[in-house]
């Protein structure tokens, strides 16, 4: 598989030891060289756009944040194929930048408060130094700025990295009156049992489904499944290749499949790019399922 696409798939990071599962090491290393992925750490890969952050951030005097915080703090991200993540960099409110300086940048013009911005050293370049908001306050902003189920991503990021959900509610409480509530809502809508943004997407798209009500990582038996409705008996899984990389992952796959079916349980299992391309169509399929659900067990 090709690496960077597998990164899209695991939100725009992974150490050696994940990749390797489905991409050779000669197609890591070939992915770097071409510069489509790039090295953040000693065996850690990050789909590009950091560095280019932290250089606009430095030629701007501005500070390191939203998405390109998210990535440098290594938090999952909702990323389509082919996208490459704009650099995000906040400066003060009244700070004047001439539009010709903005180009090729996402430019926030924002006062972070002074707990929210750290001093920061660029891992893949020991000797950058740069400024970058936190890791709260990068969930905050982007809470603030992006789509929900984008930002959702980030908090459930968050929450798997053991920042609690009163930590995010107490930084987003600096945030202003026409965006405190927003930003609310969505971190407490957060849950760090999701293992990635595509799962977390999957999730976001689910809970959009009426009659639907869906827990991640839910034991069944002798198998953890992504999502399940245990009152409907429906399990739903977010399929990526990633994790098909061999015979024995496969196997054991179909036969999860297979057992859980046997017991009663209808599976549905969705691919990446429907996810994050084709929300619509899943949550239409989701809501057709609850139907056929409802009526078998009904009619039982």
């Amino acid at each position: 598989m090709d690496p960077l696409y597998a990164l899209q798939q695991l939100g725009g990071f992974a150490d050696a030891r994940v990749l390797r599962q489905c991409c050779r090491k000669r197609q890591l290393a070939e992915a770097v060289r071409e510069g489509r992925i790039v090295t953040v750490g000693p065996g850690k890969y990050a789909v590009p756009g950091l560095e280019a952050a932290w250089r606009e951030a430095h030629r701007l005097d501005g500070v390191v944040s939203g998405r390109s915080a998210a990535q440098f703090w290594d938090l999952s991200l909702k990323l389509v194929p082919g996208e490459v993540v704009m650099p995000v960099v906040t400066v003060p409110n009244k700070r004047k930048v001439a539009r010709e300086r903005r180009e090729g940048v996402d430019l926030k013009w924002r006062d972070l408060p002074a707990e929210g911005v750290l001093a920061e050293t660029l891992p893949a370049a020991p000797g950058a130094r740069g400024r970058v908001t936190t890791l709260a306050q990068t969930v905050v902003d982007c809470c603030r700025d992006l789509p929900e189920m984008d930002a959702l991503c980030v908090v459930d990021a968050a929450l798997r990295r053991g920042v609690s959900p009163e930590q995010l509610l107490a930084a987003s409480e600096r945030s202003s009156r026409q965006v405190a509530p927003r930003v609310g809502r969505l971190i407490r809508r957060g849950d760090g049992r999701s293992a990635n943004a595509f799962e977390t997407c999957l999730r976001h798209t689910a809970t959009q489904v009426d009659g639907l009500t869906v827990v991640p990582q839910v034991q069944i038996g002798r198998h953890r499944v992504d999502l399940a409705d245990t009152a409907l008996r429906i399990v739903i899984e977010a399929e990526s290749y990633t994790w098909h990389g061999n015979k024995t992952m496969f196997r054991s796959d179909t036969r999860r499949y297979t057992e859980l079916v046997i017991g009663d349980w209808m599976v549905l299992r969705f691919v990446w790019e429907d996810v994050v391309l084709k929300p619509g169509w899943v949550q239409a399929e989701l809501t057709r399922a609850v139907g056929v659900r409802r009526g078998r067990l009904q009619a039982g």
